[in-house]
């Protein structure tokens, strides 16, 4: 695996964590599972910012694994609305590890799109306030 450096975005992040060995099989990569769990509530972040209250998960556009988070990489989610509907949102998020910390370097390793439904208490669809 060769570690392509790359930039932060230039946004706060909506999330950021340590994946433990717990998290990881055993030659230390973290599950897809924990990644895409981890994507899917940061976009989840914006998405309620967005809908101003309750929101589901109801399609990952796309998901692409650049490179495997490790145990002890510093890993930071990035979250951007992509497309606003009427009742959803399409959100773009990206995650980066801050790894090596004796030689720091930082690398993308997976992005993703997911859109998300704003729901009322009952469960059912309602309309996503104006921006």
């Amino acid at each position: 695996m060769i570690d392509t450096p790359c930039k932060l975005p230039d946004l706060p992040p909506v999330l950021k964590v340590i994946p433990m060995p717990a998290d990881a099989n055993q030659y230390g990569d973290v599950f897809g599972g924990w990644t895409m769990g981890h994507i899917d509530l940061a976009g989840a972040v914006l998405g309620h910012k967005v809908a101003r209250g309750r929101i589901a998960t109801v399609a990952v556009n796309t998901m692409q694994f650049h490179q495997p988070v490790s145990v002890g990489d510093i890993v930071s989610f990035f979250a951007e609305v992509e497309k606003r509907g009427k009742t959803s949102v399409t959100i773009k998020v990206q995650m980066y590890a801050e790894r090596h910390p004796a030689d720091p370097i930082t690398v993308k390793v997976t992005e993703a799109l997911i859109t998300y439904v704003a729901l009322n208490a009952d469960g059912s669809k309602r309309e996503l306030p104006a921006a």
